[in-house]
């Protein structure tokens, strides 16, 4: 089943018995990945309620083209660019017609004037409607201004007809509006990935953490977003927005990422810790904050659990990706912590050099797996997100299969 991971599927309904279908139609984009935004048209409202489809979208159902509060913030062109796809499904002669001619009546329209995506309807209506000289040359106009058809389906009709003019299955249509799109690299796949620093508590006011930005963790969970997974993003202290069609669990210490790393191991496909953990917390972190008294201050340290060696260890085991954040012999000790922890991938990063790695928009790493290796050339972080996200999600495939 090909997949709709991470795509905005804007679905319009207008008016006509099929509309019922629509319904499960949405479940059908859902069950691929899909998110689900709905328009209704006024006659759609008479087949189906928009309360139906907002519980099963779990979004707002637009309805009107001139409502005061959305129209604000221009709530139509917001949605137009939203979509990465338009599916009108079902399409009514009336729809067609209106469309074809270019109108902006209704919402539906409006947004179809106005979005940059492609645009799929769904026909249904009767047989002699569909028949009919002026809705064939009506869709000849759409088709040659590159708006896709699916269907229609013949058969039985709810008006007692039969012919063409059925709304295609739902499953036949959720597989062509996927096939709009073509395949990505981790399209279906679910990726967890660690970002940021932690901080682990002295007392109330101060803890021990690290320079990281959470930059270079971000930027994957953007590109694996991108490559089609879905992203669940655990993110220490960190300044930054979280990407688009990315879940985000924020954490603050060790233990609480590793608690949030190894929840529901079983639901994660790939793994890649690129947190800068702290590898030891103090052994007690007061509950009042420490009176300066004394020239010196002495801290017990005991280690925080090792995350990436526990997910890489695990009954569960993802495919699992680490990073080796070093000052010197970098890629001995990668290569060296890629055998110990028993990782499917490592990437090598020098941080001690200020114009890369931590709090740097840019960054130089090294992929190393075991039998081979491969460098990049220093270039922004998002840049080199999106190849090695290729470069695991090749990897991946090649171990799955």
């Amino acid at each position: 089943m090909k997949q709709l991971s991470n795509r905005h599927i804007l679905l319009g309904i207008t008016g006509g018995i099929a509309a019922y279908k629509s319904a499960e139609l949405v479940r059908r984009l859902q069950d691929r990945g899909a998110e689900v935004k709905v328009v209704m048209t006024a006659a759609a409202m008479e087949f189906i309620t928009p309360l139906t489809l907002q519980a099963l979208s779990g979004n707002p159902v637009h309805t009107t083209l001139l409502d005061p509060e959305a129209e604000a913030g221009m709530g139509h062109i917001e949605l137009a660019r939203w979509a990465d796809v338009i599916l009108v499904a079902p399409a009514s002669a009336d729809f067609i017609a209106r469309l074809a001619s270019g109108r902006g009546d209704d919402l539906l329209t409006t947004l179809c004037l106005a979005t940059p995506a492609p645009i799929a309807l769904a026909p249904a209506m009767n047989q002699g409607m569909w028949r009919d000289p002026a809705t064939q040359a009506n869709l000849d106009t759409l088709r040659q201004r590159g708006i896709a058809l699916f269907g229609p389906a013949a058969g039985e009709q709810a008006c007692g007809d039969i012919g063409p003019g059925r709304m295609l299955e739902v499953d036949e249509i959720a597989e062509l509006t996927a096939d709009l799109f073509p395949n990505r690299a981790l399209d279906g796949i679910k990726l967890r990935i660690t970002a940021g620093p932690t901080r682990e508590a002295i007392d109330p006011v101060r803890y021990i953490s690290n320079h990281s930005s959470g930059k270079m963790g971000f930027a994957l969970a953007a590109a694996a977003a991108d490559a089609g997974a879905q992203v669940t993003l655990i993110s220490g202290p960190v300044n930054l927005a979280t990407p688009e069609r990315v879940s985000r669990i924020d954490v603050s210490s060790a233990q609480d990422m590793y608690d949030a790393s190894l929840a529901d191991l079983q639901d994660c496909d790939i793994f890649i810790a690129c947190a800068a953990v702290a590898d030891y917390r103090p052994s007690e972190a007061v509950t009042q904050k420490i009176k300066k008294s004394a020239d010196t201050l002495t801290l017990t340290l005991v280690r925080n659990p090792d995350i990436v060696s526990s997910v890489a260890n695990s009954p569960q085991r993802p495919f699992t990706v680490g990073f080796a954040a070093e000052t010197q012999d970098v890629l001995h000790y990668a290569r060296d912590k890629l055998q110990r922890k028993k990782l499917d991938m490592i990437i090598a990063n020098d941080v001690a050099n200020t114009d890369i790695g931590f709090n740097s928009d840019d960054n130089r790493v090294v992929a190393l797996w075991n039998g081979g290796e491969h460098a990049f050339d220093t270039m922004s972080k998002a840049q080199l997100s999106r190849r090695l996200i290729a470069l695991i999600a090749e990897h991946f495939r090649t171990e799955r299969d």
